[in-house]
């Protein structure tokens, strides 16, 4: 076992040698970036360079150089002359100090697509992310023996991570293990401003521990794998971005690069681009009635110069007319009413993926979105309830307890509403607060908190893992259920169907997170 540090203060800090250029903004339309890109240039070549020429192409608001040697780089670039993997990064986190806006932090041998790059660097949503992908086809397993045993990554090997409900909750190297991983580190971190602090101190604190000597094998091309690895140890939630179509690896020598290069002309960004609006965390419904056939609308909205928030008012729109055809009773106004309501789920998805697409994120627009959804949802609720009601003589509950089983349906969906927001909200919470101390310095520390490895091996099985996604009646499956229960038969069994289903979905979710807070 590696020896920890002493507990003394550590020896002084060398300062690094900086060669301060002016960081200029490229000359281009639109706004620029607010990002401050940090490229740990360990062994200069033609991937750095084409590296900063994408850096630039994204309009980075300031281009930080760590490398080996000083020599010619990008203009608007700032150069740091390092010694080795300490002074890396000791530099990253001088840099990570001094920014008031997010930071990216990229290896020099990156050879990826400008839109790889882009998923993190143009993400309105600015929060600390790393570019995730599958396991390459071999490395399966690496990080984890078939026991279950935690391993140990080679140096030069891609860096497993295991993500869980889109975050990564551990990150490996060859210092760090990682106990069932399910993915591979691409190389690219992005933190965002709330995390920068922290960002700093695990950069120090891993100086010193390479400085010590109590990294093990750690390498300078590591650097970007331990300061994911630190991040994720320290409880900070970091999203995994998924690399999906794209692709973005790490090369050794010129020949490696050029071949490299070649190999992503075989990927159509603009398809890839596209591909990537889709939320891997979505449901059944959305997954696969839905998106596999929207791409086209999201290309037409993006081409018609359409924002999210317009198609989020289509989707209302139409939302409100099928409430308004459920509220007529006949049978052909029920038929309409679930198709327009599908339509309204269509469109409530495009928009998802338009904001992607285009990447026009803003809170004002997920919150009209988030608030709409709801609205839309009881407003359906009521129109069926109306609509069943009609003009027949009943007691104050309206005939079979119609209106009691449609505010009994909006009650239950409240509270599973409030259920996930406090959950999640608690979790947040309680991973900031969490942070065990040496947890940097053991290969073996304690990762981020996650599900049961039950729930991990379940996950593993398509089958598996999509039954669980329906059981909890996500907003797809509802909308479907709604419209085929109304379409085929009428609302009473609408509601009978809602009540049922979301008890038992309200039960299942509240159980097993009450057993991982356990």
């Amino acid at each position: 076992m590696p020896e920890s540090l002493p507990a003394s203060s550590p020896a002084p800090r060398p300062a690094p040698d900086v060669v301060a250029r002016p960081a200029r903004r490229p000359d281009r339309g639109g706004p620029a970036s607010t990002v401050v890109a940090v490229v740990l240039d360990t062994a200069p070549g033609a991937a750095a360079d084409r590296l900063g020429g994408q850096l630039a192409a994204l309009a980075v608001r300031e281009l930080h150089v760590v490398t080996r040697v000083a020599g010619p780089r990008p203009p608007a670039s700032r150069v740091t002359v390092s010694g080795g993997l300490p002074d890396d990064l000791r530099a990253v986190a001088t840099v990570a100090r001094a920014c008031t806006g997010p930071m990216a932090v990229l290896p020099g041998d990156l050879v990826a697509h400008t839109e790889a790059l882009a998923l993190l660097l143009a993400d309105p949503s600015r929060g600390t992310a790393a570019l995730v992908s599958p396991p390459e086809k071999g490395t399966q397993g690496k990080g984890t023996q078939a026991d279950g045993v935690p391993g140990r990554e080679p140096p030069g090997a891609v860096p497993p991570v295991r993500v869980e409900h889109g975050r990564v909750v551990a990150a490996g190297n060859s210092f760090h293990v990682v106990t069932a991983a399910n993915g591979a580190f691409r190389g690219v971190l992005h933190v965002g401003v709330a995390d920068l602090a922290t960002f700093a101190e695990v950069a120090d604190e891993l100086a010193d521990l390479a400085q010590a000597g109590v990294l093990g094998d750690a390498t300078a091309g590591e650097a970007v794998d331990l300061l994911l690895a630190g991040l994720v140890r320290l409880r900070v939630p970091v999203r995994a971005a998924p690399l999906g179509l794209l692709r973005a690896v790490r090369v050794t020598g010129e020949g490696e690069t050029e071949a490299a290069i070649e190999r992503l002309a075989e990927v159509d960004e603009g398809r890839a681009r596209l591909a990537a609006t889709v939320r891997s965390g979505d449901g059944f419904t959305a997954t696969y009635l839905v998106s596999t056939w929207t791409g086209p609308l999201v290309r037409l909205a993006a081409h018609l110069g359409m924002t999210p928030s317009t198609v989020t008012g289509l989707s209302v729109g139409l939302a409100g007319l099928a409430a308004v055809a459920f509220s007529a009773g006949s049978r052909r106004a029920l038929v309409a009413g679930a198709a327009l309501l599908y339509l309204s789920f269509v469109l409530d998805c495009v928009d998802g993926r338009l904001a992607r697409y285009t990447r026009t994120f803003s809170p004002v627009g997920a919150w009209l979105d988030a608030t709409f959804a709801r609205v839309k949802e009881y407003a359906v609720y009521f129109g069926l309830a109306v609509g069943y009601a009609g003009s027949v003589a009943a007691g104050p509950t309206g005939p079979d307890g119609i209106w009691a089983m449609a505010v009994a349906a909006m009650l239950l969906q409240s509270l599973r509403h409030m259920i996930d927001f406090a959950y999640m909200g608690a979790r947040h919470a309680g991973l900031g607060l969490e942070r065990p101390d040496g947890a940097l310095a053991r290969p073996t520390a304690p990762d981020t908190p996650g599900r049961g490895r039950l729930a991990v091996l379940l996950d593993r099985d398509t089958r598996a893992y999509w039954l669980r996604k329906i059981i909890v009646l996500p907003v797809g499956e509802r909308v479907l259920l709604i419209a085929l229960t109304a379409a085929l038969a009428n609302a009473h069994v609408t509601f009978l169907a809602l009540l049922a289903w979301g008890g038992l979905a309200t039960l299942y979710t509240l159980t097993g997170r009450i057993a991982r807070s356990l």
